[in-house]
């Protein structure tokens, strides 16, 4: 055999072994996919109310999602992206979602957290959206449950949370009261992503970082086992 059938011969076999290797790791990557964290999972990772101090006696609940049924319907917002981002921060398209709303000690205004989970790998593609979605939003106009409205969306530092997060502002004149100021933090914990809501009116809105922080590390954990 001459050399260049020998260098034929060892590149058609090291070709071989690395498709063969190809499809035993797609076949094991296709057995270890992760179903999406169930209702019951979600709420179990949720806080409890003795183990957040920040808020006042039977101040912390969790919340089930409206249905259609009876809810008034509001037409898109002016932005198309902003429209998508609003979509995505409220789990929209998610395969399960649970809401938990904060009540603060001293604290007339709520917070609020949304837990997304979602099929294997989708959370990934949906936080991508929502970065190039964020990028086109700065501002837009709609209709709520309070009437009309427009608002201005300010960006500000990405947390160093979970294995992505977004951080930014919606602040609009609120009659004679100041600004209402609305801070959202989305992180995204593996197949998870999960909303904290801050509301001040008047002054600044901030979400505790050490509830942040926990909540985080109790979602990948869970997807851990």
């Amino acid at each position: 055999m001459t050399a260049g059938a020998l260098v034929t011969v060892a590149c058609s076999s090291d070709t071989g072994a690395r498709q063969t290797a190809g499809v035993g790791q797609s076949t094991a990557s296709a057995r270890t996919s992760l179903a999406p964290l169930t209702k019951a999972q979600l709420k179990a990772l949720t806080f409890k109310e003795r183990e957040v101090p920040q808020v006042r006696e039977g101040g912390i609940a969790l919340q089930e999602l409206a249905t259609d049924d009876g809810e008034p319907s509001f037409p898109p917002v002016s932005n198309p992206s902003c429209e998508a981002m609003r979509d995505i921060r409220y789990g929209e398209n998610a395969a399960t979602v649970v809401s938990q709303v904060f009540n603060w000690e001293g604290d007339i205004y709520p917070a609020y957290s949304t837990i997304a989970a979602y099929k294997d790998g989708k959370a990934r593609k949906v936080f991508a959206d929502l970065e190039r979605a964020l990028g086109a939003c700065r501002s837009y106009s709609g209709e709520g449950y309070t009437g009309k409205f427009k608002l201005a969306v300010k960006m500000e530092k990405d947390p160093d949370v979970g294995d992505e997060a977004v951080r930014f502002r919606e602040i609009a004149p609120f009659r004679d009261l100041g600004d209402r100021d609305e801070q959202f933090t989305l992180v995204r914990s593996g197949n998870v992503i999960v909303t904290f809501r801050a509301l001040n009116i008047g002054g600044s809105s901030y979400f505790p970082e050490d509830l942040i922080d926990r909540q985080v590390e109790r979602l990948r954990e869970a997807q851990r086992k």
